[in-house]
């Protein structure tokens, strides 16, 4: 178990940092930021991936397609934080 979290952590720190890379603009995140956004982009693209290809987590974790969904779901986090997170609660 604690291996498990230990390698969500890792993998999410990796795959919302190359999020970060990619984005172009200023993100205001820092770095348990970076790691829940790595997270949470590897769960959209688990599910993206199970959404296309109909393959899940039993063929292992850690695979290069996993990390590369994994990114991939990390950017789509990211456009949409910061989409979102650019609106102000004042409205003129």
């Amino acid at each position: 178990m604690l291996g498990l979290i230990i390698s969500l952590i890792v993998i999410g720190l990796i795959a919302g940092a190359l999020a970060r890379l990619l984005v172009p603009g200023k993100q205001d995140i820092g770095i348990a930021g970076t790691i829940l956004l790595g997270i949470v982009g590897s769960f959209i693209g688990g599910f993206l991936g199970y959404l296309i290809f109909h393959k899940d987590g039993s063929e292992g974790f850690f695979q290069p397609s996993g990390i590369i969904g994994s990114v991939i779901g990390s950017v789509i986090a990211l456009l949409i934080w910061m989409r979102v997170g650019n609106r102000s609660a004042v409205r003129r």
